[in-house]
């Protein structure tokens, strides 16, 4: 067996040379999905609590806690707008969900979904330098379905402890009903990442794509496949941004969004499916292959692959396609068969393929500016100019077709992207604190810099213990083991 860098660097070469690029792709997701469980059970989960004040002596514990905290709690009691700066509010995040719609694996259950919540936190405190806590609550009515005021109520009676809350994995229909409620009746910023968040940096992955094959967003045709919660608003902010509504088709499982749709015409809980049968696709095309002939981009949030997009669609497409395949944990189809397809540039959800267009350099920057300027909100807008500042930043530093949107370990990234979302959301009259670009940049960057500083500590000082070597040559042993079993 081929030996692996523990720092994971030499995956791909780690796989034997006579594995074609669909085992390699396979090798590599059972490879992940080994490794995370024995990491996850080694490291009893990835985020902890630790305090950020010093007890230079014994009597600082009545300062910290009680009797001098009491002070603390009548100022905020007199002056709620006090807990932002008093207590650790103003950079604090609830990760509230079901755990209904997680990943590609579907209703896990509500403690099944920790894992991606406390991913989620784990990367808010170390790309945006922002606290953050995982909660996964049953939303089951007495009737046993999944209900949508449940997780209202809940979050509508929390939100006085957070800055901001981040939806998460929450199935569909009662994900729009959910976050429109919350956005009406919540004094702080609720957002739904899987929408919002994607549709952000696909946007910016969209606007660099078209870039480099010298096109204009307004005048491309545009395919999505899948009308969830993510591409129904990955159309939306598309649209927002200038792309025309009448070259745009949507499928789902059931066919193409048209007017013919009288099953989210009349169920008011579609109400964002029903919208966009109204304003796109006006020819009425039913037909994926239809649709697909001469389209300039093809943008994929639906059911896992490889399988699910057809080679035979690409080759139809106009030319120079752009293949956005963003199904997780495995795209609707591999990057190698999509360019062996005549895909010009291909991104997907993961960071082990080119053009990671993941939610994950988006939450992380948009969240910080929204509380660094105490936003109760975040707009359309604000979700707009964080995908541009993500593909301008990309464009300074030069983009190709195998990188057109900047990867999560860029110096600066974030704050630069924080600093237009604050900016955005002060031109939006929806932002508290009113700030300069470069306060809400340098803020953000310290932020981010303390939190990273205070993570090599516990490292170097292995107070986090390095990852066992052992575990991560098993799990690449196992996957390599597991392909060859297959036919």
């Amino acid at each position: 067996m081929k030996r692996i860098d523990p720092g994971l660097d030499n995956l791909d070469q780690a796989f034997p040379d006579n594995f074609t690029p669909a085992q390699v792709a396979r090798g590599k997701t059972l490879f992940y999905k080994r490794l995370a469980e024995t990491s996850h059970r080694f490291y009893r989960g990835k985020i902890q609590v630790l305090p950020k004040v010093p007890i230079p002596g014994f009597n600082w514990f009545n300062v910290w806690y009680t009797p001098g905290v009491s002070q603390v709690s009548t100022v905020i009691r007199d002056d709620n707008a006090e807990s932002f700066t008093l207590s650790n509010r103003g950079n604090l995040v609830a990760i509230v969900s079901d755990s209904t719609r997680v990943l590609g694996d579907g209703d896990v259950t509500p403690a099944g979904g920790l894992g991606v919540m406390e991913g989620k936190a784990f990367l808010m405190k170390y790309l945006g330098g922002i606290d953050a806590v995982p909660i996964c609550l049953d939303s089951r009515g007495r009737s046993g379905a999944n209900d949508p005021e449940i997780i209202i109520d809940f979050v509508n009676r929390i939100q006085h402890s957070f800055g901001a809350v981040n939806l998460e994995d929450i199935s569909q229909p009662n994900c729009y009903r959910t976050l429109d409620a919350l956005k009406k009746s919540c004094s702080i910023p609720v957002w739904h990442d899987d929408a919002q968040g994607t549709a952000s940096v696909l946007l910016a992955g969209l606007l660099n794509a078209l870039h480099l094959t010298g096109k204009n967003l307004s005048a491309v045709r545009i395919v999505y496949l899948g009308a969830g919660a993510a591409n129904t608003t990955c159309a939306r902010l598309n649209i927002t941004c200038g792309a025309d509504p009448k070259k745009t088709i949507i499928f789902d499982k059931d066919g193409a969004l048209t007017l013919r749709r009288t099953d989210f015409r009349d169920d008011p809980a579609y109400y964002q499916q029903w919208r966009l049968c109204q304003e796109t696709n006006p020819a009425g095309i039913t037909h994926i292959e239809a649709a697909v002939k001469n389209a300039d981009a093809l943008i994929a949030f639906s059911k896992p692959g490889p399988d699910t997009i057809d080679p035979h669609w690409i080759r139809a497409m106009a030319e120079k396609p752009i293949v956005f395949a963003g199904a997780n944990p495995v795209p609707e189809i591999y990057p190698h068969a999509a360019k062996e397809a005549g895909a010009y540039i291909v991104g997907t959800g993961r960071g082990d393929f080119p053009n990671q267009l993941n939610n994950s350099i988006g939450f992380p920057g948009i969240l910080k500016g929204a509380l660094l300027v105490r936003a109760r909100k975040i707009t359309d807008a604000m979700a707009v100019a964080a995908a541009h500042a993500l593909a301008d930043y990309a464009r300074r530093r030069g983009i190709s077709a195998d990188d057109i949107v900047p990867k999560m370990t860029e110096p600066d990234l974030f704050a630069h992207e924080a600093a237009a979302v604050g900016c955005q959301a002060i031109k939006d009259g929806v932002a508290q604190i009113a700030l300069e670009r470069d306060d809400i940049f340098r803020k953000a960057q310290a932020d981010i810099d303390t939190a990273r500083t205070a993570f090599e500590i516990l490292i170097q000082n292995k107070i986090i213990p390095p990852v066992p070597e052992n575990i991560v040559q098993e799990a690449l042993d196992w996957a390599i083991n597991e392909i060859k079993k297959q036919p």
